[in-house]
């Protein structure tokens, strides 16, 4: 790596980190749960929102059942969070929802889950970002005229934060995430205060505001269909939970036990928050709207489209802390951030996945390597080109990307769920102990509910969703399908092919003799020293090979061969047309044809040269030649240098590289190792 390019690099993402120093990464709960957590917690911030504008449709008679669908999605939380408690401790390896179903349902399950999780990673970012952005636009009008922009920056800076460690990055992300769940909770415990001892009347910013029902005195199927829908719009809050089973590598020992506590501390604190908001926001006669400026309505009048409507959470916190109030100010500030800092869950998630993915031969290799600081840059550089893509498509709009949401959780929520139940199912076919056997039935059990559930939810959710959106993310999930089981075709028909067989067939034997080529374009120094190294390799024949293209240069070429009486014989091959390349091909295809048996060996004089532009000027014919080479069967190409004198000033400059130590990147040694003053003593 250059000067130039280390520099920045370097103040960017810091020093590299040994392979010894990953266990310094791993996480303790603390920071593990807003590293981990932060997507499902934030969540809280617009799920009660997306429940009230769906029943908004059949008008604000429509809000009192909000708290049923609240407890409907209260009680799915702790079933998911329950059947993952089971996951952990049974796959702590980090697989996850993949792990699971590829183990006890097959590979082709197991690829369904993997497709589903990456695209609800992708998804995640976009969303989160998406949201993030217009909270923050309400405040400062430029985010919200530039929101493309602002959103592919905001990004930016995640990814660039990320490729700096999970335990860095999980640093910078707890502050903002602990605030915004302390804000949250100070919230509803105030507002429960003023509302039920106080007795005091707190009406939201949109408390006298009526509501234009689509669809009046909705009854039967269609109530039943309005009522579902706002149910699996609620689930958006159990976006991410999935994340902390597929990370259980990354905290510290013991792992399986410690991401268990995690996640039960965050399935209670975002269920809390879920609840305490919708209950706040029936209790300030919170009014919401899919199309406030025609639907929301003062004195009879529409409110128009200069009407900005606030999510939930702000008209709930205005209601409770007052307008402009300092509390107020601080829960929007640390609304907008965790909101922007929810996409850490798949930054986490995402990486580690494709590193199994990769390991297992369904990614590309580059993906199961780790960066510079322990991280896996290679993944989390693809989630946020991904992530991009989204966001320019969608005009970094989160109406439109939030219908795509969800699909895929639940489709790897339920056959993990599944897989767990038949992985419960093999072990009691052969467990004796009477307490061993008790547990399992018990795991099983939550398993079997939370893949009933889960099941019929998913069912709701593309019933519900699929023209809204939801499309999109399915074929986005038949995409990752397709070119994951693509890459593991061609893995594996290049591993059957370069496998070593135990017997001695033809192909391996020995060549029965060794037929050396000498490339010669003049009789200069490059050529003898190639001429020199390939007499030293005693081929069973040797000869140089030349191509006429002009008749004066080979006569030329002959006459000096002649004088300097190289013992080596000198073939010309004529070129009526001035090309290289193929006479030479030609040729060398011609001796395999001749003799099967024989191998090849071609021999390419190469200048060394120190500046990028002289490649230009040098080896175009060399590149070339051994680009269309490599393709031929039973030739070797060999590659013989010889160094200019500006190789020599490239060499001095790798030379300081070597001996300059970019900020950050000098490292002390063991304390124990290091060299002891003498105390002094006698």
């Amino acid at each position: 790596m250059s000067k130039l390019t280390d520099l920045p690099k370097r103040i960017l993402i810091g020093r590299a980190l040994r392979s010894d120093r990953l266990g310094e990464t791993l996480l303790p709960k603390r920071i593990a749960l807003p590293v981990f957590a932060s997507d499902p917690l934030s969540s809280v911030a617009y799920a009660p929102g997306e429940v009230l504008l769906v029943l908004s449709i059949a008008g604000v008679s429509a809000y009192h059942y909000s708290p049923w669908i609240a407890l409907a999605v209260v009680v799915l939380m702790f079933t998911v969070v329950a059947s993952y408690r089971q996951n952990v401790h049974a796959y702590p390896s980090g697989g996850g929802d993949y792990e699971v179903a590829n183990t006890n349902l097959g590979p082709k399950a197991g690829l369904t889950v993997a497709s589903a999780l990456l695209v609800d990673y992708v998804l995640t970012v976009a969303v989160s970002i998406s949201s993030g952005v217009e909270n923050l636009g309400s405040a400062v009008h430029f985010v919200i005229e530039h929101k493309v922009l602002s959103a592919v920056v905001m990004i930016l800076l995640l990814t660039l934060m990320n490729l700096r460690g999970v335990k860095e990055s999980g640093k910078l992300f707890a502050i903002p995430t602990y605030v915004f769940v302390a804000g949250v909770f100070l919230m509803i415990a105030w507002g429960a205060w003023r509302g039920l001892v106080l007795d005091d009347t707190m009406k939201a910013p949109t408390a006298d505001f009526e509501i234009k029902a689509e669809h009046q005195g909705i009854a039967g199927f269609a109530l039943v269909f309005l009522l579902l829908r706002a149910f699996s719009s609620g689930c958006a809050a159990l976006t991410g939970v999935e994340a902390i089973s597929n990370g259980v590598p990354a905290f510290r020992k013991p792992k399986s036990k410690n991401a268990a506590s995690t996640l039960a501390l965050m399935g209670a604190l975002a269920v809390t928050m879920f609840c305490g908001i919708i209950g706040l926001a029936m209790a300030t006669d919170v009014r919401m709207a899919e199309k406030p400026a025609q639907d929301l309505l003062v004195n009879g009048v529409p409110v128009g489209p200069d009407y900005v409507q606030d999510p939930v959470i702000s008209q709930v916190a205005e209601a409770v802390f007052g307008d402009g109030s300092f509390l107020f100010v601080l829960l929007a500030a640390a609304t907008a951030l965790v909101l922007f800092l929810a996409a850490n869950t798949a930054y986490n998630g995402f990486p580690l996945l494709g590193s199994i993915l990769a390991q297992d031969r369904y990614l590309p290799r580059q993906l199961h390597t780790r960066g510079d600081r322990l991280a896996f840059s290679n993944g989390i550089v693809l989630l946020a080109g991904a992530a991009i893509l989204l966001v320019w498509i969608y005009d970094a709009d989160s109406t439109k990307l939030i219908q795509l949401y969800i699909v895929g959780v639940f489709v790897s929520f339920t056959l993990s769920q599944i897989g767990m139940v038949r992985h419960w199912n093999r072990h009691l076919r052969s467990e004796q102990d009477p307490a061993a056997r008790r547990r399992m039935h018990r795991s099983r059990g939550i398993n079997a509910f939370g893949a009933t559930f889960t099941g019929l939810v998913l069912v709701v959710v593309l019933a519900t969703k699929f023209t809204h959106g939801a499309w999109v993310a399915l074929l986005g999930m038949l995409i990752f399908y397709a070119t994951m089981s693509a890459i593991r075709r061609h893995y594996d028909k290049v591993a059957a092919e370069i496998a070593a067989a135990e017997e001695r067939p033809d192909e391996y034997v020995r060549p029965s003799r060794v037929h050396s080529v000498v490339l010669v374009s003049k009789l200069h120094k490059p050529t003898l020293r190639a001429l020199a190294y390939a007499k030293l390799l005693h081929a069973n024949q040797l000869e140089a090979l030349s191509v006429s293209v002009d008749p004066a240069e080979t006569r030329a070429l002959k006459a000096e061969w002649e004088r300097r009486g190289i013992d080596v014989p000198l073939k010309i091959l004529d070129s009526p047309y001035r090309e290289i390349t193929r006479p030479v091909i030609e040729y060398v295809k011609g001796l395999r044809t001749e003799n099967p048996r024989d191998a090849v060996s071609v021999y390419i004089p190469e200048y060394v040269v120190g500046h990028w532009y002289e490649h230009v000027l040098h080896n175009q014919s060399a590149l070339r030649l051994k680009g269309r080479l490599l393709f031929t069967p039973g030739v070797m190409v060999t590659s013989v240098p010889y160094q200019l004198a500006s190789s020599e000033a490239a060499k001095k400059r790798a030379k300081k590289r070597q001996e300059w130590s970019a900020p950050g990147a000098v490292r002390r040694g063991p304390v124990d190792t290091r060299r002891k003053e003498p105390s002094g003593k006698g």
